[in-house]
């Protein structure tokens, strides 16, 4: 990504960054930035006055009518998405009475004010819920890692279907269940169906192997052998139809079919096949008694049930089908706004059935959702298709399921704040371990770490990664393009000496603008406690040559040497070894493999481009499309280069004169 300073310097999360230090209020914007002079303090209130009142008549406008507002900020990024009955005295309510302190540090952001009017509340509430999913706004609840719940999917477009994990749905011929929350008893689950509807395990669309012959999977009876005809098509898919019985909760419709396939084979004497059903239904049977938690007349329903603590706040879904747990998710979601069970309820419900391949008829919620479950309800009628209800169980059966999910989710609530704390306080004991080891005269709260990448020269870049107070700052990592070395031979000293002088270039151009000005890169701006270096003392000197103004600015800057872990400081002919057992060098190690990773992740990107040219792109009179056709007719350029004119002619949709040109330009250029 193209830099500021035009050396191709820049990375991803730019506009998390400015979310995250965008529009702030005149007098804090003017003390974040030391701006003393009245001069630049009268600049930022007059700015802040502007906004104000294009903000004014931006809420005058608004309709009186049910809809979706979003708040964007000085850089056009959604920071906040809301539903309303009446989208104009929503966003006053904003304004007039900001009840939390994360809406508090939301009014200042706010630059622009967009709205979407829509005919009906429930329409409102699945469009806030798609904006969400496709902006992700700072101050709206959301599940963490919503990219990476695991699925069960079914290629239901192949003739003999694969059952698999997967964390991808977005094939329309195939069926998947979940999101899941935990991808072990994902693959729990796939092991266990295996065993009792022996489906293929193979991959491809077509089953089976070379050799033609059965894999291991069918002698252990984990396999029915479709690749070599032992079993039908239509009854292949009938054990995939079972699979799908199973999933979606029809467990009596799969004991009765089991049980019936048992009878007819013993009926008919195939007395094996009789014992291979008995032995499906007693698994089957097993596995629905331990999970039994109540009588079968309470149905297929799901019980959700809410904790919150702060910014923190943990959901569980206790799915309960034919009186069987079936299963049981467990969320943590991201509540930057303090918002209460009832707003959390609902924004995690639309969230998760939005991604739900199965709605139940029956959602049992807290009693907090009680003035809230009619319009919940009508949207996820909309997307299901047929009735939804939502009830607040008050007593019975449904009630101890509400209770036991409300229990699980206040102790696994507890149990993430303990990890969090525990990995604070970790963090803590590395940065101030490391500024013991280091002599260092502040704790290094903001650590940058600097890597080179390349193959013998070529290629080559470099990467800037961040931790602050411990954690990574993915929004803060930069990636540089540098200058190849001299005909093929690498130059590291060279290279970090140029990235290092671009960072502090960058610094000093940065670090006195505004937030608001064009251009501002909060990780350029910001000033290192620590600066490691990855290498030894040659690339510690080659540093320290265009480092002067930092050292100035009182950063400290180190380099780590990888094969014993030496630690180099300027000015120390002997390096500083740190037992490996310490938080301190542990991470130091962390950051430096952290840059690594980056750096060959952006080296590779730029590698794999460089080598997916191929002598067609220098031809003239081809392009995209003629190029697909060249290659799909000869199959590769060396076909292409050896092709004779005639050939060239024959190729289908290539007129005969593009075709006798590019027989000349290939003879006449000596390929």
């Amino acid at each position: 990504m193209e830099g500021h300073n035009g050396h191709g310097a820049g990375g991803p999360g730019a506009d998390d960054a400015a979310n995250a230090d965008g529009a702030t209020s005149a007098n804090a914007a003017a003390n974040a930035n030391g701006w003393d002079d009245p001069v630049a303090r009268e600049g930022a209130a007059e700015r802040a006055r502007a906004r104000d009142q294009r903000l004014t008549e931006q809420r005058r406008a608004l309709p009186d009518q049910p809809g979706v507002y979003l708040f964007r900020n000085v850089k056009g990024t959604v920071i906040y998405v809301g539903k309303a009955k009446s989208i104009k005295k929503r966003v006053a309510s904003h304004f007039s009475n900001p009840s939390t302190q994360a809406g508090r540090d939301l009014l200042p952001m706010i630059d622009r004010i967009d709205a979407l009017v829509v005919s009906t509340e429930s329409e409102a509430l699945l469009t806030e819920q798609n904006f969400i999913k496709q902006y992700k706004p700072r101050f709206n609840i959301r599940l963490r890692d919503d990219k990476s719940y695991p699925y069960i999917g079914i290629s239901l477009d192949e003739d003999y279907p694969r059952v698999y994990f997967t964390r991808e749905r977005h094939r329309r011929t195939r069926a998947y269940f979940g999101p899941y929350s935990n991808a072990k008893r994902v693959r729990e689950t796939l092991d266990l169906l295996g065993k009792i509807f022996m489906f293929r395990s193979c991959d491809g669309p077509e089953p089976g192997r070379r050799s033609g012959s059965p894999c291991l999977d069918y002698y252990i009876k984990r396999c029915e052998a479709p690749c070599v005809g032992y079993v039908t098509r239509e009854q292949y898919r009938t054990s995939i139809d079972g699979v799908i019985d199973f999933l979606s909760g029809r467990y009596r419709a799969i004991e009765s079919a089991i049980d019936a396939n048992m009878r007819e084979a013993a009926a008919e004497q195939r007395f094996e096949d009789a014992a291979r059903e008995r032995n499906r239904l007693r698994s089957i049977r097993s596995l629905l008694e331990r999970q039994r938690v109540t009588n079968a007349s309470v149905g297929t329903l799901d019980a959700i049930a809410i904790a919150v603590e702060g910014h923190d706040a943990n959901a569980q879904v206790f799915q309960v089908r034919d009186g069987v747990l079936s299963d049981r998710q467990g969320f943590y979601l991201e509540n930057e706004a303090g918002d209460d069970v009832a707003a959390v309820a609902e924004a995690f419900i639309l969230q998760y059935y939005g991604s739900s391949l199965m709605i139940p008829p029956l959602l049992v919620v807290q009693q907090e959702l009680a003035d809230r479950e009619e319009t919940i309800a009508a949207a996820l009628t909309e997307r299901r298709g047929s009735a939804v209800e939502l009830r607040a169980a008050e007593r019975g059966d449904k009630r101890r399921i509400l209770e036991l999910a409300e229990r699980n989710a206040r102790l696994q609530l507890d149990q993430e704040r303990l990890r969090s704390e525990r990995r604070r306080q970790q963090r803590v004991d590395a940065l101030d371990g490391l500024q013991t080891a280091l002599g260092l005269d502040t704790i290094p709260l903001r650590v940058e770490c600097f890597d080179i990448s390349h193959v013998g020269g070529t290629h080559t870049v470099a990467s800037m990664v961040v931790l602050e107070a411990g954690a990574t700052k993915k929004a803060d990592y930069r990636r540089f393009t540098l200058r190849e070395g001299t005909e093929g031979v690498p130059d590291d000293f060279a290279s970090m000496e140029e990235v290092l002088s671009r960072r502090l270039a960058q610094y000093e151009r940065q670090h006195d603008r505004s937030p608001h000005d064009d251009g501002y890169d909060a990780s350029f701006a910001a000033l290192p406690n620590l600066l490691v270096i990855d290498g030894g003392k040659g690339q510690l000197s080659a540093g320290m040559k265009v480092l002067e103004g930092f050292q100035r600015r009182g950063v400290a800057i180190v380099s780590l040497a990888k094969r014993i872990e030496e630690v180099f400081v300027p000015g120390r002919s002997e390096p500083i070894i740190l037992p490996h057992d310490t938080p301190e060098l542990q991470l130091l190690q962390r950051i430096r493999d952290e840059a690594h990773r980056f750096a060959i992740g952006h080296h590779r990107i730029r590698r794999d481009r460089a080598m997916t040219r191929s002598v067609l792109d220098s031809l003239a009179g081809v392009g995209p499309a003629r190029k697909r056709a060249l290659m799909n007719h000869f199959g590769s350029p060396e076909a292409f280069l050896a092709a004779t004119r005639e050939e060239l002619e024959a190729v289908p949709g290539l007129p005969g004169k593009v075709a006798r040109d590019l027989y000349l330009q290939i003879n006449k250029t000596g390929h």
